[in-house]
């Protein structure tokens, strides 16, 4: 890996490039699905990033390397479409460049963009969001065009809802541009309202990458949502007026139960239960109350487990041990689900030595070392350096 972003692009290009940006990784830290349906949740940007140089070219063409991914991805300005195979990590940075042209933003000519990050991929930390709104920064500088933090940020929602294909809310790109050092990210998923939270003094993460990459695109993230829309629609049979299912009541679903069926009166149900969770959360943290925030994470991720079905064995195996360690408040899976990363919120007082205990049982039991990291939260996503 080269030492830099710079030199990474000097060898791919013999060139300097015009743009730096980056955008920060995220943990969901609790409204585990909440955003597409319309409820509040509450993340954090880390200090673990990726970086995008980018220069201009003469000609129309598009060309993007990144030092994780073996495959050059070669497109020109009038051909702007996924792709499939070894060279669908370009869909990121193309539909950023897709929904930016589309919004008014003039692409002149082509232009070499290379990738760092050192953000693990697959782990439930948004790599994906990272990487469109590094993009979207950095062609903005390039191109002269204009945008704001909320711009960006629905910018890259819609890249990955559009371009990418996949149906999620705006949790990973509201967190990666409104991250703030020492504070949560809260955004109201129904009007789009994001702002910021002090964390409790002396909190601290720590993330467990399973290292079982979650396909979100081909695993059960679609019919997930799907089950929510259609028990969404269930409900408004009952309150035409209902605005999404994050609104609805729990006697609600329980008066629905039998129409639902009992996988949707499942999801409505963590739905539900997941939003209330995410309010009392927001009181804990207005008290400073880090045990009580904690107890919600671990709530928040047995729902997840038992009603949303989300999980799988190797992220209840590490949230059981690692909430029975000293100086854990609370532990839950991070991100989409179906694998990636569990996140433990701690005090000062939790050591890598007791993380590195935890991983060799991890390893006694199912054969590989999850990677271990303590994450710190960080600033938002936002322009390096231009030449």
């Amino acid at each position: 890996m080269a030492a830099s972003i710079q030199d990474y692009f000097h060898t791919q290009f013999n060139a300097a490039p015009a743009v730096i940006a980056r955008a920060p990784g995220r943990l969901e830290f609790i409204g585990n699905h909440l955003d597409y349906n319309g409820g509040p949740v509450l993340g954090a940007a880390i200090d673990r990033y990726v970086s995008v140089a980018v220069a201009a070219r003469a000609d129309e063409r598009v060309v993007l390397v990144s030092e994780a991914q073996e495959d050059r991805v070669e497109t020109s300005l009038e051909i702007i479409s996924p792709a499939s195979g070894a060279t669908s990590w370009g869909n990121y940075p193309l539909g950023m460049l897709k929904v930016m042209r589309d919004a008014g933003m003039r692409a002149r000519h082509g232009f070499n963009l290379a990738v760092s990050n050192d953000l693990p991929i697959g782990a439930g930390l948004s790599s994906s969001a990272a990487i469109e709104l590094a993009t979207g920064y950095a062609l903005a500088a390039l191109y002269g065009f204009a945008i704001d933090r909320k711009g960006i940020a629905m910018l890259g929602r819609a890249a990955e809802n559009t371009f990418v294909g996949m149906p999620c809310g705006i949790l990973d790109q509201g967190c990666s541009a409104f991250g703030k050092a020492g504070a949560l990210v809260l955004i109201d998923c129904a009007v789009n309202d994001f702002s910021t939270r002090p964390l409790p003094a002396g909190t601290h993460f720590w993330v467990f990458n399973t290292q079982k990459k979650h396909a979100l695109i081909d695993s059960f993230y679609a019919t997930r949502n799907r089950e929510c829309m259609e028990s969404a629609e269930i409900l408004r049979r009952a309150d035409a007026a209902l605005p999404n299912l994050a609104a609805a009541t729990e006697a609600q679903v329980e008066v629905a139960r039998d129409a639902l069926g009992l996988a949707r009166y499942k999801r409505a149900l963590h739905v539900v239960r997941e939003t209330a969770r995410v309010r009392d959360t927001l009181e804990a943290l207005d008290r400073g109350d880090a045990r009580r925030t904690g107890a919600n994470l671990t709530a928040s991720h047995e729902s997840s487990r038992t009603l949303f079905e989300n999980s799988c064995g190797e992220l209840d195996f590490l949230v059981e041990r690692v909430t029975a360690l000293p100086g854990v408040f609370g532990a839950r899976l991070s991100g989409g689900g179906f694998g990636g990363a569990v996140m433990a919120f701690t005090d000062s007082s939790f050591s890598r030595e007791a993380a590195g205990r935890l991983v060799a049982d991890y390893a006694a039991r199912f054969g590989n070392a999850p990677a271990i990291f303590h994450a710190q939260t960080g600033d938002g996503a936002g322009v390096l350096s231009r030449a």
